[in-house]
């Protein structure tokens, strides 16, 4: 599954190609699907295409944001299986676990009796568990969800999944309020300087300027720092670079696993001396699950009007109830 901050988003370098059938996809931002009436039409980097009609009513879903799509339009009765049970904050009733990737569970799979099978593809490659699935008779949908940059662009796709489970009407009210409320929260201005991440695996990922998450920063009026204008892919720097980025910084955002500084100071010792580490320093792990995810990654994407007042509340210095953002004391 999908989690654990959705490193993903920051870590790969992906395509950055057009949808296929761009005369389809007539959404409002979302690139990667479309809807005509009852008709869903998805497309994906590599060129592949899919065209389907609901209502499915069994559903396994192999990313935690797919969870809080259908938990969103009051759908997780169509949901049969998931990909880390375990690391879910709203668990679907009817849903058994059904591994990972590389060691999908299909017997479970196939006993579920699912509809449709949804994942998604961070390489160039289709993963092979989708041939065979096929060959058991598990009808397959790949989403290009987490290429979306524009946080109103993931949130669009509850209109997806409303679409293919017959709850189209209430997706698109859900989304709507969505809307309203993130465009009302945007701040044109920056004021913040922002520093963001840690060191995972010993490298510094930096989202680029077209990201979903400096999209977010920069709506909240901040800019993150080192950040590549017109570029999506995460770029990594150095650590002399981040040295200088937190004499800048004035905000910490998302310090990996740390929930205090002493934690961030333990990482390295250079950290210590890092000027913004005795500023504001925030982690959106407020809404951490018992098994180890964060619903940040669960239900952030259908709610970015609910990190956006979060964020905005760090950067105006008047954060009080946060969301998802949690104080790093």
């Amino acid at each position: 599954m999908r989690q654990f901050g959705f490193i993903v988003l920051f870590l790969l370098t992906l395509s950055c190609a057009s949808p296929a059938g761009q005369g389809e996809m007539n959404m409002e931002y979302a690139r990667w699907f479309g809807i005509s009436g009852d008709t869903v039409f998805v497309s994906t980097p590599g060129g592949g295409a899919d065209t389907l009609q609901g209502p499915f009513k069994a559903l396994v879903c192999m990313s935690s944001s797919y969870v809080g799509f259908l938990h969103a339009i009051g759908a997780d009765s169509t949901v049969v299986g998931v990909s880390g049970m375990a690391f879910l904050g709203e668990r679907p009733p009817r849903a058994v676990e059904v591994g990972y990737d590389a060691a999908l569970d299909f017997e479970a799979i196939v006993k579920a009796c699912p509809d449709l099978f949804l994942t998604y593809n961070v390489g160039a490659v289709e993963p092979p568990y989708l041939a065979k699935l096929r060959e058991l008779g598990v009808r397959t949908l790949v989403l290009s969800e987490h290429l979306e940059s524009h946080p109103l662009a993931r949130a669009e796709y509850v209109k997806l999944f409303g679409a293919l489970t017959g709850r189209q009407a209430l997706a698109d009210s859900v989304f709507r309020q969505v809307r309203e409320r993130y465009l009302a929260r945007v701040r044109p201005t920056v004021t913040r300087k922002v520093l963001i991440n840690i060191p995972y695996a010993d490298q510094w990922y930096i989202p680029g300027g077209d990201n979903y998450m400096t999209r977010l920063v920069r709506d909240a009026g901040g800019e993150i720092l080192g950040a590549v204008p017109g570029k999506r892919e995460s770029s990594v720097i150095s650590l002399e670079t981040a040295c200088r980025y937190a004499q800048e910084a004035d905000i910490w955002l998302n310090p990996g696993w740390c929930r205090t500084r002493e934690q961030i100071r333990g990482i390295h010792p250079l950290f210590a001396s890092f000027p913004v580490l005795e500023k504001a320093v925030w982690n959106n792990t407020l809404q951490s699950t018992p098994g180890g995810g964060n619903r940040f990654w669960e239900t952030g994407p259908v709610h970015p009007e609910l990190i956006l007042e979060d964020l905005v509340s760090i950067f105006s210095g008047a954060a009080g109830n946060c969301n998802y953002y949690l104080p790093v004391e």
